[in-house]
């Protein structure tokens, strides 16, 4: 006799007529995380790129490169997960429609080394392999929302909305690499584009949002942090091989560069988790754009950290012409970004206004300025990286002792 949970296993072909928001225990599934095994490729050599590009003090190039490539890999993951959380039948469709945007990832990341180069150079983008691969993850989205505008008359508008304001957008980005056009040219038409690319959701999400869920979103957002904070730990292990593997083996520097790296990586991942992100998406569905959007500028900070402390393992390898300043700043910028970031996020969500929050703000802005200051005066990175590190501390203690006070206040005004 079958088993009665045999249908149930089997992956044959489902309607795609949108999942339950209110659904109980919706938790990221494992396509979801092996579809993020990809991202972390992506997000690796971008990171690796900046920092080899910042370290020969081609700082403007390194940045432009790695602007334009988490931009490219992070919106495309933000686009197929929340369709993931209204639309995943978990059938074979879906999962082939899955694997293609994972080979459209790899692409990507195979043509990012060009992307960083042709920028370099200045004559025109050489971005033809990226594009490529894009447009590859991009047209399997459009592939299924065609499905859904099929399946789900309700939201059949949306769904074709999602269709042609991606379809247009990919049009212009083939466009654009195949006419070689010179680089600022490239680039204005690159801002046109990425505002269809932007402005497409909030056309499509009009009248009948799709049912995406908010629980299972901010899972998916806090896994990314996650992942994307594994490029922290990569600069941290670059930097101890740098020093350990150099003539002095191991010393107090080398100490406290694992020290700063897992402490900073920690705290980061400390702050980021103390806050319930799911709750304000449960009671106002409509704050969802500036959750999906603002995450944007996180996922980038956070890996652009760990291309910082890359750039401080190229520094100590006397590998890099930026000095050691232009080294702490690599790994203190980025920061920066992502925890102005995190508590404007918090501000808009919880529509709360925190005059704590200026007092923990105003002190890691303190140590980060701090941290700069000691290597300019000669302070080992080492010992720099590890002031560094006490900034996100500030916020971790901060919320333990007073904060969660204020945001169980704040929780209760939603």
């Amino acid at each position: 006799m079958a088993s009665p949970h045999a249908d149930e296993r089997a992956h044959h072909r489902r309607r795609f007529s949108g999942r339950d928001p209110d659904e109980g225990n919706r938790a990221a599934t494992p396509l979801e995380l092996l579809y993020d095994l990809t991202i972390v490729v992506a997000f690796g050599t971008a990171a690796d790129e900046l920092a080899h590009y910042v370290a020969e003090d081609h700082v403007g190039a390194g940045v432009a490169g790695f602007a334009f490539a988490a931009f490219a890999v992070s919106w495309a993951w933000v686009n197929y997960s929340w369709f993931a959380s209204a639309y995943d039948t978990d059938d074979w469709v879906f999962r082939l429609a899955t694997m293609v945007q994972m080979v459209g990832v790899i692409v990507l990341s195979l043509g990012l080394p060009q992307v960083f180069a042709s920028i370099d150079h200045g004559d025109t983008l050489d971005n033809g392999v990226a594009v490529a691969g894009y447009v590859v993850m991009r047209v399997a989205l459009v592939f299924l929302w065609w499905q859904v505008s099929r399946h789900d008359p309700d939201r059949a508008p949306a769904a074709r909305k999602y269709m042609i304001t991606i379809g247009v957008a990919q049009i212009g980005w083939v466009v654009v690499a195949v006419l070689r056009l010179p680089i600022d040219a490239t680039f204005a038409l690159f801002t046109v584009l990425l505002a269809v690319e932007l402005v497409g959701p909030f056309i499509a999400e009009g009248r009948a949002g799709t049912p995406w869920h908010p629980h299972h979103i901010a899972e998916r957002y806090g896994l990314l942090v996650i992942i994307t904070l594994g490029e922290v730990i990569l600069g941290t292990v670059a930097a101890l091989n740098s020093v350990v593997h150099g003539e002095a083996g191991w010393t107090v520097d080398a100490a406290l560069l694992a020290i700063a790296g897992v402490g900073l990586t920690f705290s980061c991942w400390w702050m980021y988790f103390a806050v319930p992100w799911a709750a304000p998406l449960v009671r106002h569905r409509e704050r969802a754009f500036v959750f999906g959007y603002g995450h944007l500028l996180i996922f980038g900070a956070l890996a652009a950290m760990g291309a910082g402390l890359h750039v401080a393992a190229l520094t100590l390898e006397d590998e890099a012409k930026i000095g050691a300043t232009g080294a702490v700043l690599s790994t203190a910028i980025p920061f920066a970004i992502y925890a102005a970031v995190f508590y404007a996020l918090y501000s808009v969500l919880m529509r709360a206004h925190d005059p704590f929050h200026l007092g923990l703000i105003a002190a890691m802005a303190a140590i980060v300025v701090l941290a700069v200051v000691l290597a300019a005066a000669g302070v080992s990175i080492a010992a720099c990286l590890v002031v560094l590190a006490l900034a996100p501390a500030v916020t971790v203690v901060g919320f333990e002792t007073l904060g969660h006070r204020h945001m169980a206040d704040a929780l209760e005004q939603l």
